[in-house]
């Protein structure tokens, strides 16, 4: 298996060394809330909240009721939160960028540097097929219409305030573009948390829901990697270490262990899990046929991801880990 570097390139080591969240999250010697990161959903024109179906303590918020939520978060001990910004509107593959905008500047401005917010970099909440990517004529994927939105999206909330930005659409070469994008703009210290190692799978369930991205036709086999192969998953996070990304990730996380090993080996980069939708939803499940606790069995994922050389784990439950017993 080739190796990309022996070393961190420079840039990468400033990105991650530039603040104490991105330090703490990148510590390799202990367990705290610092290597959690909760993802929140921040719906346009939404008042109040709605449940997320399966996602026991998460749901869709409103503006306000966002801010309310990271603040409560922030109070428990979390620093690190993965926005998704669901725009009101399909159709267009930039809708997301002006109110994603939004809520960047939103929460930077109540919240500062108390907390990290990446920002979930994709197009399918506002694709009118709710596909990762903008398609031609003959419904095939336009490429480089795709990676020009995306550059767009990522450069417009680095301007907002975003601490990172993280690529979700598996579209080949996007992590280079948007490197190149940001680097264009002045945004050299935002980090890139890339989705470099992300399967087609039926995990995904109530995250479609919650960010109404669901396509509306088909299935994502066509650019996610196939859960049967290994050696497309290992190149795939080479391929966006070389291209540029500060950190890599392996999704599904609890169907993945066996990868973060061999990829940070390959790479050189940290390598977090996304502990998904369906995977926390399946916990839940458990928890309320009276099958599991689900605090000790969350708690035990967790503990399993580490074992596995998870430098991070991007949780639904992770605004619970200090009820639970992970340190701050």
């Amino acid at each position: 298996m080739p190796v990309v570097t022996s070393a961190l390139p420079s840039w990468t080591r400033l990105r991650l060394r530039q603040s104490a969240h991105l330090r703490d999250l990148c510590s390799e010697i202990s367990f705290t809330t610092a290597h959690l990161i909760q993802p929140i959903f921040v719906v346009e024109g939404l008042e109040g909240t709605e449940p997320i179906a399966g996602l026991d303590g998460n749901s869709r918020l409103g503006l306000h009721a966002g801010l309310e939520t990271i603040g409560r978060d922030v109070a428990a001990g979390l620093r690190h939160f993965l926005l998704f910004a669901v725009p009101s509107h399909t159709g267009s593959a930039t809708a997301d960028g002006a109110f994603a905008a939004r809520v960047v500047e939103a929460i930077k401005r109540r919240f500062g540097t108390q907390l990290h917010l990446w920002v979930d970099v994709c197009l399918c909440s506002s694709t009118a097929d709710g596909h990762c990517a903008i398609s031609d004529e003959r419904g095939r994927i336009d490429l480089a219409a795709t990676l020009s939105a995306l550059g767009d999206l990522a450069v417009r909330v680095a301007d907002a305030g975003a601490d990172g930005v993280s690529p979700s659409d598996m579209m080949d070469g996007r992590t280079a573009w948007l490197r190149q994008s940001l680097d264009a703009r002045g945004h050299q210290p935002v980090p890139i948390m890339s989705y470099s190692t992300k399967f087609a799978s039926q995990f995904y369930g109530p995250f479609r829901e919650a960010a109404g991205s669901a396509p509306r036709h088909g299935n994502r086999a066509h650019y996610q990697i196939d859960v049967r192969s290994r050696t497309d998953a290992i190149a795939s996070s080479i391929r966006c270490a070389e291209e540029g990304a500060d950190l890599l990730m392996v999704k599904p996380g609890m169907t993945s262990l066996d990868l973060i090993a061999p990829i940070r080996e390959a790479t050189a980069r940290l390598v977090g899990a996304y502990q998904v939708s369906g995977e926390y939803a399946g916990l839940c499940a458990l928890g309320r046929e009276g099958l599991a606790d689900v605090d000790a069995a969350l708690l035990e994922t967790w503990h399993v991801f580490r074992r596995a050389g998870a430098a991070f784990i991007i949780t639904y439950g992770a605004r619970r880990a200090r009820a639970i017993g992970v340190p701050a």
